[in-house]
């Protein structure tokens, strides 16, 4: 068994959980926001030996973060304007699981629909997927996926976006996590680990899905990033985008290997990354370290992909009847803490839920002090405007 190489100080269960992983993987490291996941934690990293993690991978396939800088600057909006922008952000566009919003732009035109990689599924599962794909594109979800409008040291706006590949990455998981055991497309499976050789057709039909939902969720991150900055009536001067939920084909140490990232952003040297925080914390703009060193190359040249939870979505919020909207039990937090603490940091705050209050996360500033010499921070983003999918909102395929 390999020995993860493991940063910030996680609880047992974690630890136990990125062991496990190391057991089967060639490498493996924890990434200082690791907590629990299924199967693999997430803020985990591993290196297979030409097998691919469909557990690892994840359900949310190639779920990530874009950021666009801008030719605006903040102080040329007041309070009014700002809410303003959010009331349109959250009317113009698709939060939770439908497509509600006013937009008849979206790119459900994209040539991605016509891809040969399709083909390695039977017409009879794809066209279902393809349908829901394509109704999906450019939709943002739930959970912790959100549009935020930042303002840097610069006081520079930037906005940013985070979800990936929506309903067709969820059924590309899904469906393959039944194969695997000789169960049908569609049907519900228990959620264990399924190694896929890449020499095997299985895996080759995996890899081909999964990079096809890369590519789709890079489309729509982007339509989303964009559709703001024009909203804002501004100039997109730079763009930084990521997933961190996905495997890459890459060389460490003179050897080739399958890398799985679940909730880790890849961090190369000079490869540039946008994390963020909570809906009420500082996100950040970072590079990996220009100079490699054996940290780095021991986590795989990989980072964190966010703050990383201390509570999970039951114990922050509770529970609740999603037929009849009733509270069960309630959780840690009140709408009184999460309000007070968005309105200490001046945020204007459109959606969220208890599940999402900065008290369910750890501070964005000490996982990164955790990590090291392997990352440079280049810029530090200030929160202006966020805006998620309200409490209401269910959505089955949220990370």
């Amino acid at each position: 068994m390999t020995e993860p190489f493991i940063f910030g100080d996680p609880d047992k269960n974690t630890r136990d959980q990125i062991n496990d992983v190391a057991s089967r993987a060639e490498r493996a490291a924890l990434m200082a926001d690791g907590h629990v996941g299924y199967v693999m934690p997430i803020g985990g990293v591993a290196a297979f030996d030409n097998q691919v993690s469909v557990v690892g991978v994840g359900f949310d396939i190639a779920c990530g973060n874009a950021a666009i800088l801008t030719d605006k600057y903040a102080h040329e909006f007041d309070r009014d304007e700002l809410k303003s922008l959010a009331d349109e952000i959250q009317t113009t566009l698709s939060f939770g699981i439908g497509r509600n919003n006013l937009c008849d732009d979206a790119p459900v035109d994209s040539p991605l629909f016509d891809d040969d990689r399709w083909n390695v599924l039977p017409k009879k599962i794809v066209k279902p997927l393809r349908d829901k794909a394509r109704s999906q594109l450019g939709t943002v979800g739930s959970g912790n996926h959100y549009v935020d409008v930042f303002r840097d040291e610069q006081d520079r706006i930037w906005v940013g976006v985070h979800f990936g590949s929506r309903g067709f990455g969820h059924g590309v998981a899904s469906g393959f996590l039944a194969l695997h055991q000789n169960r049908a497309w569609g049907d519900r499976v228990p959620e264990i680990e399924t190694l896929l050789s890449l020499d095997s057709e299985m895996g080759k039909a995996y890899w081909a899905m999964m990079t096809l939902a890369g590519e789709y969720a890079y489309v729509g991150r982007e339509w989303v990033v964009r559709k703001v900055v024009g909203i804002i009536g501004a100039r997109e001067m730079d763009l930084v985008h990521n997933h961190h939920n996905y495997a890459w084909k890459e060389t460490h140490g003179g050897r080739d290997y399958v890398v799985v990232r679940k909730g880790a952003t890849p961090a190369w040297p000079g490869q540039r990354g946008f994390v963020g925080g909570s809906m009420g914390d500082n996100s950040v703009i970072l590079e990996g370290t220009k100079n490699p060193n054996m940290i780095a190359e021991e986590a795989l040249f990989s980072t964190v992909h966010g703050a990383g939870r201390v509570m999970s979505r039951t114990q922050a919020a509770g529970k609740r009847n999603w037929k009849t909207g009733k509270v069960k039990k309630s959780g840690r937090i009140s709408w009184e803490m999460l309000h007070e603490w968005i309105d200490k940091k001046g945020v204007v705050l459109r959606g969220g839920g208890l599940d999402e209050s900065p008290h369910a996360y750890r501070r964005l500033p000490d996982v990164l002090h955790a990590q090291g010499s392997t990352i440079e921070i280049l810029h530090t983003l200030e929160p202006l405007v966020v805006v998620m999918a309200g409490e209401d909102e269910f959505d089955p395929y949220r990370d």
